[in-house]
């Protein structure tokens, strides 16, 4: 992760919170990757910005509760590029990220759970500290 943000040297991070869909394995894996996607941000001082799915979904397409195919679809008209089912992850993150500048682009001072260094995030996270 480290690399990617020296190579692409983002301004700002949003990411997915993690969340319970059916299976608790998935859930324990996709929150460590998360994890250590938050602390690469935070440790390069990136200021980071987390969104509920719902908050995602409800942004791309209008409705919290929509398919990935939905939201991967909306991506798809709104950025005019062509996706493939096999990759509906990263439309995830794509959708994460037009949120995320959607969000900016209304709000004056940014989405809430910005963080823009590891203080902040603990002082508002006191119980994710490790």
């Amino acid at each position: 992760m480290v690399e990617l943000i020296d190579q692409y040297k983002p301004d700002e991070f949003a990411i997915e919170e993690p969340f319970f869909g059916k299976n608790v394995q998935s859930m324990l894996k996709l929150g460590r990757a998360q994890g250590v996607a938050i602390a690469a941000a935070l440790s390069k001082n990136i200021p980071m910005t987390e969104y509920s799915p719902k908050k995602i979904k409800m942004s791309i397409t209008g409705n919290g509760n929509s398919s990935k195919e939905q939201v991967a679809a909306m991506l798809e008209s709104l950025l005019n590029f062509k996706h493939d089912d096999k990759y509906l992850d990263a439309t995830d993150a794509l959708g994460a990220a037009v949120c995320h500048y959607f969000q900016n682009k209304t709000a004056a001072s940014g989405a809430k759970k910005s963080y823009s260094g590891w203080d902040a995030f603990i002082k508002d996270n006191p119980k994710r500290k490790a």
